[in-house]
């Protein structure tokens, strides 16, 4: 499934769809704190996730204890990359499974990564990866200039709206089945799920809850509309 990741001048925020195998499970969790100033949101493999969520936070421990003091997000992102990559070369291994964005504060400020299977990575000012993830990224393309200025509400509503656009139809957007996560400020990382993250869904889903009632020449005129603008 799909994960959407921006930042700001000030924070830097992820949003993932948490997807259940079935009616009768739980939903699998695709969003990991790994120190107070950094955490990921995974899109693949979940299993391979958390091995490296776990390599993750075990460097963020050894470099508080080393240098006593938090690690910088670009080499921890680094790090991964070139651990990521030995499974491509090694006989005997392969390679993860999963693509991450990794958000995280430091004193540089905010920054948003990707890193693939591949051993590559990138910084972005906003990134979508996984399932239908081009939507969310033609979204993102459309209004990432305006993000740097905007409060940490307005960020994890257009979060919510890029993440709208990967769904498939007759899936919509709940509390059950949408997490964000953001640092940033004088906010270490933090979870957003269940009714934390309602008020954000219930912003974003008035518009469209009167949609299906509406007239077919009203709805027509709403797709003029948002053409023009």
């Amino acid at each position: 499934s799909a994960a959407i990741g921006l930042r700001s001048d000030k924070y830097a925020l992820v949003a993932t769809l948490r997807r259940s195998p079935s009616e009768l499970s739980s939903y699998q969790k695709k969003i990991f704190e790994i120190d107070e100033h950094i955490g990921i949101a995974t899109s693949g493999l979940v299993a391979d996730a958390r091995v490296l969520a776990k390599y993750m936070r075990n460097e963020c421990i050894n470099h508080r204890y080393v240098y006593d003091g938090p690690m910088q997000v670009g080499r921890l992102v680094l790090q991964v990359a070139d651990k990521s990559q030995l499974g491509t070369q090694r006989i005997g291994s392969r390679p993860y499974g999963v693509g991450l964005l990794v958000v995280g504060n430091d004193q540089t400020g905010p920054h948003l990564y990707e890193t693939q299977p591949s051993g590559q990575y990138f910084e972005f000012t906003a990134m979508a990866i996984g399932a239908r993830s081009q939507a969310g990224r033609t979204y993102l393309e459309k209004h990432f200039k305006r993000f740097a200025e905007l409060p940490l509400d307005e960020l994890i509503t257009h979060a919510l709206l890029a993440l709208r656009e990967t769904l498939g139809s007759g899936t919509e957007l709940s509390s059950t089945n949408v997490a964000v996560g953001y640092v940033g400020g004088e906010h270490p990382f933090t979870l957003l799920e269940d009714e934390t993250i309602q008020p954000y869904i219930d912003a974003v889903k008035r518009p469209d809850e009167a949609a299906p009632a509406a007239a077919p020449a009203a709805a027509e005129g709403d797709a003029a509309m948002d053409t023009g603008s």
